[in-house]
């Protein structure tokens, strides 16, 4: 409850994490018939970059900033690039940076649904006010692992599952691993995108393992780190699992997260990494 995502936003991981949600929501949208999108751990949608916890931290400066300051962006940028735009977002010192909620509902089509959940009581109401007179979007305030089992399957039957929770407990790692394995008795063609921090590589990797030993099938996992592993208290890089990928993504994602490494680099050790942990 004491994690506030205004103090990161925009930075390296927001990047790599809604480039990655922009690709998928685009492949959802190559069929007509509507899909249903579950964000578990939603924050409050919009933040203002002026503000004082994203000065503070100024995060955003080494992420989003970047990029919009490089003259040739990667193509696969572009779904992501382009709703940053529609959004009012871009420019070289952008103000407001939007969160996974507002990014999906840009892509979104008229038809398609949206539910967003947030525990915080102050940023769930922040979320509400963003989409009060949205009738495609619902807000819950409510914790995202309970989702996971009250709104799969969804009656559209194809989607996607953002979980993206803060890593703050010590056991988040287990309760990931548990969320899903429900979400997926529930639900399992869906596809699952599952953010996760890499301080010590030996934690997340034993979480790695956990998957490629007992995971769902058709497991991606991409990471992007900006320095090396070597301070364990200091956040290296981010990964995701995406459980049934689109199927041009493994290729996608590694092509333009070895591209971001180089862009968005801290220090020695900066480096991409995308395999399959069950194909």
């Amino acid at each position: 409850m004491n994690y506030r995502h205004a103090y990161h936003a925009g930075n390296f991981a927001d990047v790599m994490k809604h480039a990655a949600l922009a690709l998928a929501i685009e492949h959802l949208k190559q069929k007509e018939k509507p899909f249903f999108l579950l964000d578990t751990h939603a924050g409050t949608g919009l933040t203002d970059l002026g503000g004082v916890e994203a000065q503070k931290t100024g995060e955003f400066l080494d992420g989003i900033a970047r990029i919009l300051a490089d003259p040739a962006p990667h193509p696969a940028l572009a779904p992501y690039l382009a709703t940053l735009a529609r959004l009012g977002c871009m420019g070289p010192a952008p103000m407001s940076y939007p969160g996974s909620p507002l990014i999906a509902r840009e892509l979104a089509r008229p038809g398609d649904r949206l539910a967003f959940c947030e525990l915080h009581p102050d940023d769930a109401a922040s979320l509400k006010s963003l989409f009060r007179r949205d009738g495609q979007v619902g807000v819950h305030e409510m914790d995202g692992y309970s989702a996971l089992k009250a709104m799969l399957p969804p009656k559209e039957r194809r989607g996607l599952v953002l979980i993206d929770p803060p890593f703050e407990a010590r056991d988040e790692f287990d309760t990931v691993l548990a969320g899903l394995g429900e979400a997926m008795a529930r639900w399992a063609t869906g596809t699952y995108l599952i953010w996760y921090p890499v301080k010590d590589p030996s934690v997340s990797g034993a979480f790695l393992d956990a998957l490629e030993t007992r995971g769902p099938a058709k497991t991606l996992m991409a990471e992007l780190h900006i320095r090396g592993a070597e301070d364990a208290s200091r956040l290296s890089g981010c990964g995701l699992v995406i459980v049934n990928p689109p199927w041009t993504l493994k290729e996608t994602l590694a092509d333009l997260y070895g591209w971001l490494a180089e862009r968005l680099a801290q220090g020695p050790g900066a480096r991409a990494r995308v395999e399959w942990l069950k194909s």
